[in-house]
């Protein structure tokens, strides 16, 4: 229901767009966000809403470097990496909940629909 897709190959220094199209259901009032794994390392979260997407959370890592964003109407989310640099390589997944407490926000165990993921490779 959540297919991941852009990631890519790139150098230091350069812009790659995820998209994260929903299908079977509209996500519009559920709680969205970005997740990352790297090889060797758990689940961390990137960037998400709420449900009521009044504000949107960022990881300190990628604050001012990603943005989060979403298109209700195409049902679909995404998320804008620049400056990207090694140590952002990973599986990029998205990820969805009915809603989810601002505590757990940044819990991967807090959300129920995943997409499939999808590498990003930055070279250095």
């Amino acid at each position: 229901q959540l297919q991941a897709s852009g990631g890519g190959l790139v150098q230091a220094g350069g812009s790659l767009r995820l998209s994260c199209a929903a299908s079977g259901r509209t996500f519009s009032g559920y709680a969205m966000a970005w997740f990352r794994m790297a090889p060797g390392k758990e689940r961390e979260f990137v960037a998400g809403i709420r449900r009521s997407a009044s504000m949107t959370y960022y990881a300190d890592s990628v604050k001012g470097r990603f943005t989060f964003s979403r298109d209700i109407a195409k049902n679909t989310l995404y998320l804008q990496m620049n400056s990207l640099q090694p140590e952002d390589t990973a599986v990029y997944y998205c990820a969805a909940a009915r809603d989810v407490i601002l505590s757990a926000l940044r819990s991967a165990s807090s959300y129920g629909y995943w997409g499939q993921g999808t590498q990003v490779t930055v070279s250095s």
